[in-house]
């Protein structure tokens, strides 16, 4: 199992459509989020519903989560709508780091159909152990997407 630095606390939140819940219950067993849904995957779920409630609580509690649909495309675009989300679709752990580091993402997106299991876990443990780098062209980047 993979130990993160922050054991003890919530990570953020997490939600997905019926084709990314069982990735989403595999890494709510390893990792320490609140779920907001999907909680099954037998019936068929519009994305954007649940993209848009974690993006509330999100910006809200000024936290993180991460979306998880068949693709992550519909999750993704619909989070990114949104101003103060930085949600990044991620294949790779390299992906996961860039991401936070370059962009400072604040919602990770997974593919519930392409993204391994283990790899996931890689991948989610990569984007909450990597920060901001805080390079001031990064933070002129950010400026411009929250324009």
């Amino acid at each position: 199992m993979i130990i993160l630095k922050k054991v003890n606390h919530i990570l953020g939140f997490v939600a997905s459509d019926h084709r990314g819940f069982l990735l989403k219950e595999y890494i709510k067993r390893k990792f320490p989020f609140i779920d907001l849904g999907t909680f099954d995957d037998k019936k068929k779920v519009d994305e954007v519903d649940y993209a848009n409630n974690l993006v509330k609580h999100v910006l809200k509690e000024r936290s993180t989560g991460v979306l998880i649909c068949g693709s992550g495309f519909g999750m993704d675009i619909a989070a990114n709508r949104h101003k103060g989300i930085r949600a990044t679709l991620c294949h790779t752990v390299k992906d996961a780091k860039w991401a936070r580091y370059h962009t400072d993402a604040n919602i990770l997106v997974l593919s519930g159909e392409f993204t391994k299991l283990t790899d996931a876990e890689k991948i989610v443990k990569k984007f909450y152990d990597t920060k901001f780098s805080q390079i001031d062209r990064y933070k002129k980047r950010i400026k411009k997407m929250d324009r």
